[in-house]
Order: C-alpha cells, then structure tokens, then sequence
C-alpha cells in the first residue's frame, strides 16, 4: 500500500513539475509579439523568435500579430468640392509597431485598433475628397489620391503603437441611384464642349479661307498688273521699231513688200483660190515693179 501511495505521490510530483515547465515556458514565433502580463500589467514585451520564460500561474502571455495586416473600410458616400456625390470603397494596410503602446492604449485588441483605423481614415478620405473636383478625383484616383490620404492621416495612429503602410482605393465610382442621371449630364457636358470646339473649329478655317482668298486675289491683281505692263512694253517696243522701220527708206519698202505678201497669203486661204488685182493696186505695182 506504502508503495503505491509512495508512486502515486512521485506520479503527481513529476506531472507538477511538468505543468509547472510547460507553465513557465513562453514560445515566441516569428510573426508575433508575446506580452508577459503580472494582474494585468505588462511587465515585458517578447520580439525576437525562441523560448523564454515566465513565472507559472502569477504571469501570462497574450499574442499581437507582428505581420502586416487589412482592413477592408465599408463602403461609403463622400462629397466632392463641386458637391457630387461618390462611392467610396478602401482597405488599410496597418500592422504594429509598438506593442506595448498598443496594449497600453487598446487593451491588446484587434478589434478595437480596426475601430481607431476606420475611423481616422474615413476621416481622412472624407476632408481630402472634399477638397477636391469630382474630375480631380476621378484622375487621381491612383497613387495621388493615396498619398494625399496618407499625407492627411498624418503620425494620429502612432499614439496606439500603430503604422498605416497605405490605403488603398478598391473603387471609386457614381452612387447607383444616381449614376444614370450623372452620366447623361457629362454626356451633355461633353457634348457642350465638342460643339464649342467644333465652332471655333470653324470660325477659325473661315478666317483662315479668307485670308487665303484675300492672298490668292491679291496676288492674281498683281500678277495681271505685272502681265499687263509686259504687254505694254512690248507694244511700245514694237511700234518703236515700226517707227525705226519705217524712218528708213530701204526698210520701209522691205516692210511694204512683207506685209503686201502677208495681205496675199491671208486673202488665199481656200483652195483654188484667184487673186485678180487692179493694175493700180499697190500690191500688183509690188509684183511688177512699176
């Protein structure tokens, strides 16, 4: 009996003094943080990967994430500087960067650091939208709106031991309820502004075709001008030399003799034609040579 007591006594012994090793051993992972509690205050902060220990039943171990993490923000309505309404849907990227403010601040809980998140950002969303023409928005709606978000935000999460990474917009459109009668006025805006265009187009090739006309007239004035005083000249230049001709005797009957075979030719255009002159004639006096 002794040594079944004695045995069960040592069984107990060694199951107390395992619960007592695995009691005191904290194992710290490397995508975590462990915080070692006595009633429920820190007393540490466990960041590197390994074992370590704490006193068994005095003190516990609570577990953060130390990964990156998201938060997916419900979606929701913002008003943009020119007062048109947007849809707005985002996520954070967040993760912590001190525990022990973290637990300080949060009481350790995730839940409550996605409440702080949601509701910074939305602000922050909300003012830099507001700040901004819905086509601005529409434009930006990348990597500028993201930073302008993020620029809004400021250093307001590292109270809580937290860090935005980014925020991320998944979609930015037109409220459903309204998104048919916003695109029909931009459809009639743009409309507006291709007619405008479309008139300037106009006016401006008006102008442009009578300037050109204006130029062509101008230049077929100058060019029948130019023409008309070469005509000029060579008619003076011509009678100068008929004047010369005809100042001289021997050219002058050499010109008569040409121009009275000129006036023959021209009379004996057809076929079978008879020139019948009187002995008088100028021209028969040319062919006889009296």
């Amino acid at each position: 009996m002794r040594k079944i007591l004695k045995r069960a006594g040592l069984a107990i012994a060694v199951l107390a003094v395992i619960i007592l090793l695995f009691g005191s051993l904290v194992i710290t992972n490397e995508n975590e943080y462990k915080l070692i509690r006595q009633f429920g205050r820190v007393e540490r902060v466990i960041g590197t990967a390994g074992l370590s220990v704490k006193i068994p039943f005095i003190q516990t171990a609570d577990t953060l994430p130390k990964q990156i993490l998201i938060y997916d923000l419900a979606a929701s309505d913002v008003i943009t500087m020119d007062k048109k309404t947007m849809l707005s849907d985002s996520y954070v990227l967040w993760r912590i960067n001190d525990p022990l403010k973290f637990a300080q601040s949060l009481n350790s809980s995730i839940v409550n650091a996605e409440a702080r998140i949601d509701t910074v950002v939305y602000n922050s969303v909300k003012n830099v939208i507001s700040s901004m023409s819905q086509n601005d928005v529409i434009s930006s709606r990348d990597e500028e709106l993201s930073q302008a978000i993020m620029k809004n935000v400021g250093d307001n999460m590292s109270q809580y031991g937290i860090t935005l990474l980014a925020v991320e917009t998944k979609r930015l459109d037109l409220p459903v309820d309204n998104k048919a009668a916003v695109y029909e006025r931009m459809i009639s805006e743009r409309a507006k502004i291709a007619a405008t265009y479309t008139a300037e187009g106009q006016a401006e090739a008006k102008i442009i075709q009578n300037t050109t006309d204006r130029e062509i007239a101008i230049s077929i004035s100058d060019a029948q001008a130019q023409a008309a005083s070469i005509t000029a000249e060579g008619e003076a230049e011509y009678m100068r030399i008929l004047a010369e001709a005809y100042n001289d005797p021997q050219r002058a009957e050499f010109y008569s003799f040409v121009r009275s075979l000129e006036a023959a030719k021209n009379s004996l255009t057809s076929k079978n034609n008879t020139l019948i002159l009187p002995k008088n004639s100028p021209l028969a006096q040319i062919f006889t040579g009296q």
